[in-house]
């Protein structure tokens, strides 16, 4: 029985069957989704659907992303966030074309559903994004921290490696938790084309959206898994590469 996490999905659907395929998913194993399943890719509404119908057969964890609660809002109200139209929110109100209104709010309560974070019970912290209370995310006064912030990764990426645990330096931030892991931020921006980490958080994601491949890692071997570049299992489409 493993735990696995996988990164931000961004509609596309085939990367994430062939990712799970590879991976070599099985009905005991843990899987941990940590937030944007949707927007960029053509088949946003196929990949809810098909997680939907996951969780019915493994234990699985929905993180929320900043592009899944500009859907949510979508779905329950009929708005179209500006940014987000922008940002994928076209490509994903379009995959919703031969969805029924009944699918349309089973999907809107699985995005309701999500968890804004998750602790495991080895202590380990998954979000989208990161958060800012120096006393860990319960204290967190904004949930829209959870999956926008970015100052978790940059502090933990540009951390001097001598500070020790025990130090007044060590930022209190990294201290509440054994790991943690996120999304949000691609690791194309560092040109890294696998999971990065540093200090304790792990980044998983690896760019599905743009050039870059969907990822996921078992927290506990560090076994890394990936699907083929998502851009060539959509070579008629631009994904979020055109913004």
């Amino acid at each position: 029985m493993r735990t696995l996490v996988i990164g931000d999905i961004h509609g596309g659907f085939k990367a994430l069957t062939q990712l799970l395929e590879r991976a070599g998913v099985a009905k005991d194993d843990t899987l941990i989704f940590l937030g944007d399943y949707v927007d960029g890719w053509s088949e946003s509404a196929q990949v809810i659907q098909y997680l939907i119908d996951l969780s019915k057969v493994n234990n699985c964890v929905f993180i929320k992303g900043n592009h899944d609660a500009w859907c949510e809002q979508w779905l329950a109200s009929g708005f179209v966030n500006d940014v987000w139209f922008q940002h994928g929110g076209k490509e994903t109100i379009e995959s919703y074309n031969g969805f029924s209104e009944d699918d349309k709010k089973a999907h809107l309560n699985f995005f309701e559903d999500m968890e804004m974070y998750h602790i495991d019970a080895k202590n380990r912290l998954f979000v989208h994004a990161g958060f800012t209370s120096m006393h860990g995310v319960e204290k967190e006064y904004n949930v829209q921290i959870f999956y926008f912030d970015r100052t978790l990764w940059e502090m933990a990426f540009t951390m001097d490696k001598r500070i020790k645990k025990d130090s007044s330096l060590y930022p209190n931030r990294l201290k509440h938790y054994s790991e943690i892991y996120i999304g949000h931020t691609p690791t194309l921006n560092y040109n890294r084309t696998e999971p990065m980490n540093a200090v304790n958080v792990w980044d998983i994601d690896t760019g599905a959206a743009f050039n870059g491949r969907l990822s996921a890692i078992d927290v506990n071997t560090k076994e890394v898994f990936q699907s083929d570049r998502v851009m060539d299992l959509y070579p008629n489409e631009n994904g979020r590469n055109k913004n």
